[in-house]
């Protein structure tokens, strides 16, 4: 496939990019690209239409899509900044690939869209896709927004399959340095149940979502197997969320967002950990 990828000079982009460009032909559209890859504002429409239709002496057409590209996190820039940017940037490759007749498009909502940072506790844990969205910034009600657009993009265009992938906070393997300090403080890092997804297991669910044969919009939450955390995951749920249900016998160090979904549908499994 040819696969328009927004965003992939970022973090979780350069691991995408690099994982799709082993088997296909990858176009990374981002305002910071370099040749080969194309620049493209994509709050201007136009920009975004022609990247996902034709650039002279490059290519003619698209195959699928890939967005990953946003500010990537509330707090960077300010809140309107922020709403500003992600809601038109996603409309504007949403609507581009439905008038280039693209059909395939995954693109990157985010966990925050669960009820991060947890201030007000989960209904239960693991939490799942099964409760309604709980945006706390205005960084997660666009991502609340986007899948909310995505769905009536599908039923307007009964083919198209639409699937956002639900990523936990991203990391590189050098990042895992610091994992061990978290153990010292479990507030620390309570506010995504102690989640991460290794950059490349990132990629594995975008590869994975690509290759779903299915139509309609759907959400899968993508973490890692285990958590950033030496201590057991129940006991950390029994302390820090004394009042809040575990609806399952967890595994020693297993993640509190819950991937099951991802694993039974589209075949995701983690294979890289902090843990080696």
């Amino acid at each position: 496939m040819r696969i328009a990828v927004t965003g992939g000079t970022g973090k979780l982009g350069r691991a995408v990019v690099a994982d799709l460009r082993k088997t296909d032909e990858v176009i990374n559209l981002d305002m910071a690209a370099t040749r080969p890859d194309l620049r493209v504002d994509l709050t201007d429409y136009g920009q975004t239409l022609e990247a996902l239709t034709s650039i002279d002496d490059r290519y003619s057409s698209i195959d699928a899509v890939v967005h990953l590209a946003a500010i990537p996190a509330p707090g960077i820039l300010p809140n309107a900044a922020t709403f500003e940017n992600n809601i038109l940037t996603t409309y504007n490759v949403f609507a581009a690939a439905k008038a280039a007749g693209i059909e395939n498009v995954v693109w990157a909502s985010s966990e925050t869209v669960l009820g991060l940072p947890f201030d007000t506790p989960p209904p239960y844990i693991p939490v799942d896709e099964e409760y309604p969205a709980r945006p706390e910034s205005r960084y997660s009600l666009v991502k609340h927004l986007e899948e909310t657009m995505a769905a009536q993009f599908c039923r307007w265009n009964p083919r198209l399959k639409m699937i956002g992938l639900r990523f936990s906070n991203v990391m590189d393997p050098e990042d895992y340095a610091e994992f061990p300090s978290f153990d010292a403080d479990p507030m620390r890092r309570k506010w995504n149940l102690w989640s991460y997804i290794d950059g490349r297991d990132g990629a594995q669910a975008v590869r994975k979502a690509l290759d779903h044969q299915a139509t309609g919009m759907d959400i899968f939450i993508i973490a890692n197997a285990d958590t950033v955390m030496s201590r057991s995951s129940a006991s950390l749920a029994a302390e820090v969320f004394p009042d809040v249900k575990v609806t399952k016998e967890l595994g020693e160090h297993e993640t509190l967002l819950s991937i099951d979904k991802a694993r039974r549908v589209l075949g995701y499994e983690p294979r890289f950990s902090w843990r080696g």
